[in-house]
């Protein structure tokens, strides 16, 4: 049930309004971030809600039922905090979003509410973005618990693996750069693999405070998933930590911490069910 004052009710009946969408965004590193679809800046609830280009909300869903609440919102990539860069970065990842409309000619009215949740998956095209936007419905889906599987459950350096990333991490310079997601170390000298699903943070350069993923590692080059939202440069500093892909072999053999392994190694696979007296 939405709350409205008398005022915006009154406003809202009529046949002409003035009322815009506003939207309030807080990263997870407490950055608040605050737009509208008006041409000019308003100052609301102690914010400035600053104008953005090609604000389009979806049409919302909602239902009484347990089903996730749907809504998208596409918008222009601008300079005024939505760059491609900050979004490649995972600055806006799991952000809280409150979007809302105001009469915009007589803010004392106090606002409607659309929706609050945070933000899901984005997708980038062309200048412009779009993102889903998660409700508390959404938390209901998840599996909350363990699932046993042959693989490790548990993320590395995390508290219920007990390794001490520090061990497993090594400051480089890059010495040569092949593409903006790729780069050679010559003053590495780990085993091939031994980066594989592992994390690359820039320490300096124009990524400087980026992290990467390793997708491969060999002879001291490194290939990220993902393409680098600045180019690497030769001299660049950074900080490499080892990569687990989970398996048993690799908690046992690479980082001697088998018994931490949160893996099921000896649960029988689907093929058990046809092994059954009798079967020849």
């Amino acid at each position: 049930m939405k709350l409205l004052s008398s005022e915006l009710k009154t406003h809202m009946s009529s046949e002409l309004t003035t009322m815009v969408t506003c939207w309030v965004l807080t990263r997870q590193d407490g950055v608040r971030m605050a737009f509208t679809t008006h041409d000019r800046e308003l100052n609301f609830e102690n914010l400035t809600f600053r104008p953005v280009n090609g604000f389009l909300p979806s049409s919302v869903s909602s239902t009484n039922s347990l089903n996730v609440d749907n809504l998208e919102v596409s918008a222009l990539l601008s300079s005024d905090g939505l760059t491609e860069k900050d979004i490649r970065a995972g600055l806006f990842d799991h952000a809280a979003i409150s979007i809302f409309q105001v009469n915009w000619q007589d803010l004392t009215q106090g606002k409607i509410y659309i929706r609050s949740g945070w933000l899901g998956e984005f997708t980038l095209k062309d200048q412009n973005f779009m993102v889903e936007i998660r409700g508390l419905t959404q938390k209901l889906q998840q599996v909350i618990g363990d699932v046993f599987s042959p693989e490790c459950r548990a993320d590395l350096g995390a508290k219920d693996c007990h390794i001490n990333l520090e061990v497993f991490s090594t400051l480089g310079m890059v010495t040569g750069v092949i593409s903006q997601e790729s780069f050679t170390d010559t003053g590495q000298t780990e085993a091939i693999g031994w980066f594989d699903y592992g994390s690359v943070r820039w320490l300096s350069g124009l990524n400087m405070g980026q992290k990467s993923e390793v997708k491969f590692y060999s002879g001291g080059q490194f290939i990220f998933y993902d393409i680098l939202p600045e180019p690497i440069g030769v001299g660049d500093i950074y900080l490499a930590v080892a990569g687990c892909d989970k398996r048993s072999a690799t908690c046992k053999n690479k980082f001697q911490n088998f018994e931490n392994f949160r893996g099921e190694t000896a649960i029988p696979g689907t093929d058990s069910l046809y092994n059954y007296p009798g079967l020849k």
